[in-house]
């Protein structure tokens, strides 16, 4: 069917329609658009996830890498990546394929409607003239008909009057005859108008009008088709990643089925396999008797005499090590407001000689107790283990790793040999190339002068010999772990701040007893050596890391900050010195004993005078 005959009066209506369908392409251009913007961002989203849950270059997800179900957790993370970018190639495709082109055809439309629009007008302003012409035609023939109706009628008249003159007979004749010329003049003019209008609406009706009509339904066609076509490219773009996002979804298929639950379980064992044995029988010990000791060696809250043996059920000796740090403290400091703190020194003198006070009780009856306390070795072996836990925790640790237990020690030391290794190989082989490259330059002298080789090489010597005493030194610590090497004797023991004092010394060690159980590989500060320590026995002397024995405990969060304001030795036992101006950590405020408890680091912390510093506590610690 064609609008120009069967729509040949419906000009107005297909005006109004083909602008409708002009505002149905934007309309769907707006949509495609919105669309495209849903995908960019959904893209946007999917990769903001990835990127949060993606582990950062540190050493403890590089540890969790290890472990098959992270590394299948990082591969979905990647492959969701690649997921969120076919979604912005969904919004691209979107935008270059079907917005940016029917924006384009939608100009190209509107144009080509007012085109047509204007040439519909043109011939239809064309005929109304030339009808307009043709009543203007018909209208003077009927008028000049009239007029000679009337001059006829005037005629007949005056000839018929014999009163009237021939003279004026005469005229009316000829005023006759003037108007029938007329007459018949308007009578050809309207026969010759109306025949040339006709003929033009036979030509607006059947040629102009059809063929307009045409090129505005030809119009409308590609405009249905032009959408058709967007449509079909709307869910190809959506069909064209299909394979890309099947490949996607099957990476993270294959990641979840790479998952070995064995495979974690062993690198469980091998990430904390420490080597140890497990810890010995607990000696049985008899309260039954009846035991004559003094204030000290009996319980550490009675200061004041009291020499009653507690009772077998209620034993503080044998609780001791699940009491949290700070309350075995404010056990160990509890007779402190006895004691009052030294005053402030003048402005004339800095504390040189400053009084021996200090918030903790007296060596000997502590000593002796914490002998009673650590009397028996295989108790500690936890304990050292949380320690080493928290040295980890903390990242510090001597280069020779002995703060690990054995197995752990004897891996980190390989990997570390490893790597020297590497690093050496690298060297020689561009010692080799340098060696080749001088051999070249001394054959070929054009090609390049030998002796701007040699700081090079000397380099290179001097790195080597570097790395491999590095190499000798660390082999020479994994053979000491491995037991290929005698043991070097044991250091110095380190001592605790907690029972020192001025004029004390250290204890002396106790005798070597052979001995095969893995928990006494332990140097004096808690790192682990090959060495066998000695068995416990029943007065041993106070061993020195029983203060270190209890950094595995909680560590107390600090409550503000304190400046000094003069220096303070420190030497007593329980304290800590000061230089003047330093700022500390605030974990206790003072109980109206005068003194202060502080840290300087995680593993230095004691008391202080209250008028040797200027404390500043926190708001949140001030309310509570």
């Amino acid at each position: 069917m064609s609008w120009g005959t069967e729509l040949w009066d419906q000009f107005d209506n297909l005006e109004k329609h083909t602008q409708w369908g002009i505002d149905f392409v934007e309309k769907y251009n707006k949509f495609v658009k919105e669309r495209s913007e849903i995908e960019f961002n959904y893209a946007k989203q999917i990769r903001n996830l990835s990127k949060k849950y993606l582990p950062k270059k540190n050493s403890r997800e590089e540890e969790e890498s290890k472990y098959s179900s992270c590394r299948a957790f990082i591969t979905t993370l990647n492959e969701l990546n690649d997921y969120a970018g076919q979604h912005e190639i969904i919004a691209e495709n979107l935008t270059s394929q079907i917005i940016t082109e029917l924006s384009k055809y939608t100009q190209e439309l509107k144009s080509e409607r007012k085109s047509h629009f204007h040439d519909g007008r043109k011939a239809q302003q064309q005929i109304e003239n030339s009808w307009k012409q043709l009543e203007a035609c018909k209208r003077r023939f009927e008028r000049d008909c009239k007029e000679a109706d009337r001059a006829q009628q005037y005629f007949e008249k005056m000839d018929a009057d014999i009163n009237v003159t021939k003279l004026d007979v005469e005229k009316a004749r000829q005023q006759a005859q003037m108007r029938h010329q007329m007459a018949a003049d308007s009578k050809n003019e309207y026969s010759s108008y109306l025949q040339k209008f006709n003929q033009e609406q036979n030509e607006h009706y059947h040629t102009i009008i059809p063929n307009i009509f045409q090129r505005i339904q030809e119009m409308e066609e590609r405009r249905i088709q032009r959408v058709g076509e967007a449509m079909k490219t709307f869910a190809e773009v959506d069909r064209q990643i299909l394979p890309i996002v099947g490949k996607c979804l099957d990476g993270m298929t294959t990641s979840a089925e790479s998952i070995e639950p064995q495979s974690d379980s062993k690198q469980v064992v091998e990430s904390y396999k420490s080597g140890f044995e497990p810890p010995g029988d607990v000696e049985f010990e008899d309260y039954g008797q009846a035991m004559k000791r003094t204030v000290s060696e009996t319980s550490l809250t009675n200061t004041r005499g009291d020499s009653k043996p507690e009772k077998p059920g209620k034993s503080k000796n044998k609780l001791w090590p699940f009491i949290k740090k700070n309350k075995l403290m404010s056990l160990l400091t509890s007779p402190a407001p006895c004691q009052p703190p030294p005053d402030p020194p003048s402005s004339s003198a800095v504390a040189h000689d400053l009084p021996p006070q200090s918030p903790k009780q007296a060596k000997e009856p502590l000593s002796h107790r914490i002998n009673d306390l650590m009397a028996s070795k295989p108790k500690m072996h936890c304990f050292r283990s949380l320690k080493r836990g928290l040295s980890l925790k903390l990242g510090s640790g001597p280069e020779d790793f002995s703060h690990l237990p054995p197995e752990q020690r004897r891996k980190k030391l390989q990997a570390k040999i490893d790597d020297i290794n590497k690093d050496i190989q690298k060297e020689m082989d561009q010692r080799d190339a340098l060696t080749k490259m001088k051999e070249v330059y001394i054959k070929n002298p054009q090609m390049g002068d030998p002796s701007s080789v040699d700081p090079r090489l000397t380099e290179i010597a001097i790195n080597i010999d570097k790395l491999q005493a590095e190499a000798q030194k660390f082999e020479g610590w994994l053979a000491e772990v491995e037991g290929r090497m005698p043991v070097k004797s044991e250091p110095p023991r380190r001592q605790s701040g907690l029972y020192d004092t001025q004029n004390s010394t250290p204890p002396p060690p106790a005798p070597p007893i052979n001995n095969n159980c893995a928990q006494d590989r332990e140097s004096p500060d808690g790192s682990y050596s090959e060495e066998q320590n000695t068995e416990t026995q029943s007065k041993a002397p106070p061993e020195p890391e029983f203060d270190d024995e209890n950094e595995f405990d909680e560590i107390l969060p600090s409550i503000g900050t304190c400046k000094a304001l003069y220096p303070f030795e420190g030497q007593n036992e329980g304290t800590i010195a000061l230089v003047e101006g330093e700022v500390l950590y605030v974990i206790e405020e003072d109980k109206g004993d005068g003194w202060t408890r502080v840290r300087r680091n995680e593993e230095e912390e004691g008391y202080v005078p209250t008028s040797y510093v200027e404390v500043f506590l926190d708001a949140n610690a001030k309310d509570s």
